[in-house]
């Protein structure tokens, strides 16, 4: 059996580091790995695929720094081009970025059997464009797997139960790397305070917005006089923060530059607290214990404000000040077992290749 994985951004050589170790267990499954080329900078990418072990992409595309449509339609038609050639027997797809859209469009106008982990999610933001991508895929894919309850509860209000759809609840493969890459965490080569808050800002909504941009960053001007404001700049964050005239001779927030998975877990392990824009670095503070503070309206990941672990703070400067000082000062139950027991690789795996 030939499986073909599209992948092209940070949190998808993660995922697919779990589900292609266990892969690679099946004598009779061959995976082959498309990147897109989406995340093009070294730190953003070869890195990954570096210290995660994962298998040297059989293909890189090539394709990145254009607008969502122009990207979106390049990889779609070099994608097709490649399923034509391979011929595989499925193409398995990671989350919501452009590239999951254009791997799940080509599989499908090809008629192949397509498979979409981390199905399910919804902010129910369509403004978001990650939004946009998560439910073209789902709803063109033949195969979803569910991280959670709340991603299959989803799928069947929506109607998937009544559709000639798999729907799994398989567990979370970040929370499988999470557990596997542990060990493995390393701090950064820039000195580190005792107590720091790590943050990361990077989705379009935050960082296309001039207005929102520097409501955060005032945020974190603020926060960093009284604790330490860790940021790894996204490449894409740090010329918006250009544009908008930010002085970073000036600012107390540290910067790093974009830090590989082990360096990023050893900066979660050790933060007081977390500060995002992202969906995967939500979950994986819970992972390691970690209280959260979320810079959106809104998360897919809801269980995470159900179990008072993690907080929207909105966009506003202050907003932010406040959602931090509650956090910092709040008890939380990491207890419950939210994403599942740590094999949703072998999960998946297994399903793909007995179907």
């Amino acid at each position: 059996m030939k499986i073909v994985t599209v992948i092209g951004a940070r949190p998808q050589f993660v995922k697919a580091a779990v589900v292609s170790r266990a892969l690679r267990q099946i004598d009779e499954v061959e995976e082959i790995i498309v990147h897109t080329g989406q995340h093009y900078d070294e730190n953003m990418s070869k890195v990954f695929f570096e210290e995660m072990s994962i298998a040297t992409p059989d293909y890189n595309l090539n394709v990145n720094g254009l607008t969502h449509g122009a990207m979106t339609g390049q990889m779609l038609q070099k994608i097709e081009e490649l399923l034509l050639k391979i011929r595989p027997d499925k193409v398995l797809v990671y989350g919501d970025t452009d590239s999951t859209l254009a791997g799940a469009l080509a599989a499908a106008k090809l008629h192949i059997n397509l498979a979409h982990v981390e199905a399910g999610l919804r902010s129910f933001n369509m403004l978001m464009p990650e939004e946009i991508n998560r439910i073209l895929t789902d709803r063109i894919s033949n195969t979803l797997f569910c991280p959670t309850q709340t991603a299959v509860d989803n799928l069947h209000k929506e109607g998937y139960n009544e559709q000639n759809t798999n729907i799994l609840m398989c567990g979370d493969v970040m929370y499988d790397a999470a557990m596997f890459y542990a060990e493995k965490a390393v701090p950064p080569k820039k000195h580190l305070e005792k107590d720091y808050i790590l943050c990361t800002v990077h989705r379009a909504e935050n960082t296309d917005n001039a207005t929102v941009l520097k409501q955060i960053f005032s945020a974190l001007e603020a926060i960093s006089q009284t604790i330490s404001v860790l940021i790894p700049l996204h490449p894409r964050t740090k010329a918006k923060l250009k544009d908008i005239g930010f002085d970073f001779t000036q600012s107390k927030v540290v910067f790093l530059e974009p830090v590989g998975y082990f360096e990023m877990i050893y900066l979660i392990k050790h933060a007081s607290l977390v500060m995002t824009d992202s969906g995967g670095l939500q979950k994986e503070a819970y992972f390691f214990e970690k209280k959260c503070v979320t810079i959106r309206e809104q998360t897919e990941w809801v269980e995470l404000l159900n179990c008072g672990c993690n907080m929207l703070a909105m966009t506003e400067t202050q907003t932010i000040i406040a959602a931090v000082n509650t956090m910092l000062n709040k008890t939380v139950d990491f207890s419950m077992p939210l994403y599942g027991k740590a094999h949703a690789g072998e999960t998946i795996a297994s399903f793909l290749a007995n179907r």
